[in-house]
């Protein structure tokens, strides 16, 4: 137990180290990133540094994998060069007993940043969207809530909200839909009721209308119009609607389940966030399976020039596992496997191939 308790703790302090290095290199970078994004648009120092502290966790997240193989690479070179893990097999311990606590705080890791971090991290890019929308003159135009789906279009005669029941996949089809016209000083002018509503050709196209004037008049019934067929000029196209989704990571994974069964009420597919939701609850999983990647290649003493080449054996077999999870990913966002294969086959495979090379290694 002593001994689990040493590497568990030479282990998250190495972590830490890393993870500290990476987010110094990694503001930084941002900044710079963001001076050059946001240099024509009058942003000050201290803009552009709040866009860099919430753009950072986002940075940091997507990274995780590569800080954790990092810290096992350093871990086990450093045990192997004061000969500690000599000592720990002369003592007895084979070497999947001494992985058993970095295993853990890998473990450990993994649930920490998405029961935790996973929620900070869909903040900030929220706020970082956000203000950076403002910096930018743009904003998102879709959302969806419990009660259906509500878009935002700007038009020379004043902003429109609409409101619909249910949509198509792309959010062009509408059903249930009402739309009311503001002025450009503020006041709404116009309600609009229709069955349904049609996105082409930079106009809604509405069925079954009826139509009441809510300025210069006291009773907007008396005066309401019902038309069989009714265009509204816009300027949404149907990539701005996709593209007002955002991403995935954008929502805390504990609000997921619900804004997927929304999605998929209002008629949208949810796909794509199902296949994140099942890759963020195998990330812990990943990250394990980073450990023994690095482990496989560096617990055993080397010598002469062979440590470089075992590193950077581990360091490209961890980015190939890393590529074959976004590929996954993408073939479970387009439908070519089921979702929960697309999130849990890599992790899963890569801690089996590990375990294999570790065995073949250390027992022949």
């Amino acid at each position: 137990m002593i001994l689990h308790r040493y590497f568990a703790v030479r282990f998250a302090l190495t972590f830490g180290a890393v993870l500290a290095v990476f987010f110094v290199i990694t503001t930084f970078l941002d900044l710079i990133d963001q001076s050059r994004q946001f240099s024509g648009a009058g942003a000050r120092f201290a803009d552009l540094l709040a866009l860099s502290l919430l753009n950072i966790p986002g940075g940091i997240y997507k990274i995780l994998p590569l800080i954790m193989i990092l810290a096992t690479i350093a871990l086990f070179l450093n045990l192997a060069r004061t000969s500690e893990l000599v000592v720990t097999r002369a003592a007895g311990r084979s070497a999947l007993r001494a992985l058993m606590a970095p295993v853990a705080v890998a473990l450990a890791v993994g649930c920490i940043a998405v029961a935790v971090f996973n929620p900070i991290v869909a903040a900030t890019s929220k706020q970082y969207e956000v203000r950076a929308g403002k910096l930018r003159g743009s904003a998102d135009v879709l959302a969806i809530s419990s009660d259906g789906l509500w878009l935002r279009q700007g038009t020379a005669n004043g902003q429109t909200v609409i409101r619909a029941v249910r949509s198509n996949l792309d959010g062009t089809e509408l059903q249930g839909v009402t739309f009311i016209t503001f002025a450009p000083t503020g006041g709404p002018v116009r309600r609009v009721d229709a069955a349904a509503a049609r996105l082409a050709d930079g106009a809604w196209t509405l069925t079954d209308a009826k139509s009441w004037p809510l300025v210069g008049t006291t009773n907007p019934e008396a005066q309401a119009t019902t038309l069989p067929t009714l265009q509204i000029p816009s300027t949404l196209t149907p990539d701005q609607i996709r593209d007002s989704f955002g991403t995935p990571s954008s929502i805390p994974i504990w609000e997921l389940p619900g804004f997927i069964h929304r999605l998929q009420t209002a008629g949208f597919s949810a796909r794509r966030h199902e296949v994140w939701f099942q890759t963020e609850l195998a990330l812990p999983a990943f990250l394990v399976a980073m450990v023994l990647i690095g482990a496989s290649f560096t617990m055993r003493h080397q010598r002469g020039g062979r440590t470089g080449i075992m590193v950077l054996s581990a360091i490209l077999l961890s980015f190939g596992l890393y590529f074959i999870r976004n590929f996954a990913q993408v073939l479970g966002e387009s439908g070519q496997l089921p979702v929960v294969l697309a999130a849990w086959a890599p992790p899963l495979a890569a801690i089996g191939l590990s375990m294999g090379l570790l065995l073949h290694l250390e027992d022949g």
